[in-house]
């Protein structure tokens, strides 16, 4: 079964344009999925909308979007009154700039879909701003009315296609120095350092998804399982912590024991010092 599209619509360049579709790259739709069961009865149990103070049920055509502007005072927005407001889409994906493949800082990267050719004819077209991006190694910014929505997607090539990430508003980020501001700095050197650099450089690798396991969903559905053939899991037992008399000495055990990782010279004890928090502009 071909995978359906969530979007078409038209990508843009220039005078060059070409329909394309919007395919979901990442789905929770094979995670483990409960229902919500009456433990009596067996049967399932359906939410019902019902008014927050008199209890009673409110029916569907009696339910309307509503702001609050005061305490127990709300305007409501009526479900044709949103539709006006909402952009006009005209379908169209017009890459409007141009940036370096790694310009977005992945904390404004939102959600990851397929970008392919609508159909046969427009491939060639398509392939030509692939080629073009995968050249110059650049990325593409455009905007767009998407799930009635007015988005910026981050447009990237990959293999044959492209990635289209939807990006978050800059109010929808929280700036980081709300975080981080009170978090102390330390003068780090010598050996503690030599030492976490070693460790470092010797578990380097690549990225490969395939080998990080859903340990969650694993534990779901092997409980199900037992549950299915009427055994009782055995407990995991919990890890026991490794007892370190300080930081230094955990970062020897980490390497392996070593004082100083191999062809480094030893150096002075670190010096720990307390100091203005280093803030970083988010």
């Amino acid at each position: 079964m071909a995978p359906r599209a969530n979007w078409k619509g038209y990508l843009k360049v220039g005078e060059l344009s070409c329909p394309v579709a919007l395919y979901t790259a990442a789905s929770t739709s094979d995670r483990v999925s409960f229902h919500i069961i009456n433990r009596e009865t067996g049967n399932r149990v359906h939410r019902q909308m019902v008014d927050a103070d008199t209890g009673k049920q409110v029916e569907s055509e009696d339910i309307v979007k509503g702001y609050e502007v005061s305490s127990g005072q709300s305007v409501f927005l009526e479900p044709d009154e949103i539709k006006a407001a909402v952009p006009e889409s005209d379908k169209t994906l017009e890459l409007e700039t141009f940036i370096p493949c790694d310009g977005v800082d992945t904390i404004f990267i939102d959600r990851p879909y397929y970008l392919a050719p609508a159909d046969k004819p427009a491939a060639e077209v398509f392939e030509l701003i692939r080629k073009g991006l995968t050249e110059k190694n650049v990325a593409a910014l455009a905007r767009t009315v998407l799930f009635r929505r007015l988005r910026t997607l981050l447009i990237r090539p990959s293999e044959k296609g492209l990635i289209a990430s939807t990006l978050n508003y800059d109010y929808e980020v929280r700036p980081a120095k709300e975080i981080f501001s009170d978090i102390k700095s330390f003068k780090i050197e010598g050996e503690m350092l030599d030492l976490a650099e070693h460790i470092i450089d010797t578990k380097r690798g690549e990225f490969d998804p395939s080998k990080f396991d859903d340990r969650y969903e694993a534990a779901l559905a092997e409980l199900i399982k037992a549950k299915i053939e009427g055994r009782k899991l055995r407990k995991q037992p919990k890890p026991e912590p490794k007892k370190v008399s300080s930081l230094l000495d955990a970062l020897r055990q980490s390497a392996g024991g070593k004082k100083t990782p191999p062809n480094k010279p030893a150096k002075k004890t670190v010096s720990r010092k307390t100091a203005t928090p280093q803030r970083k502009a988010s």
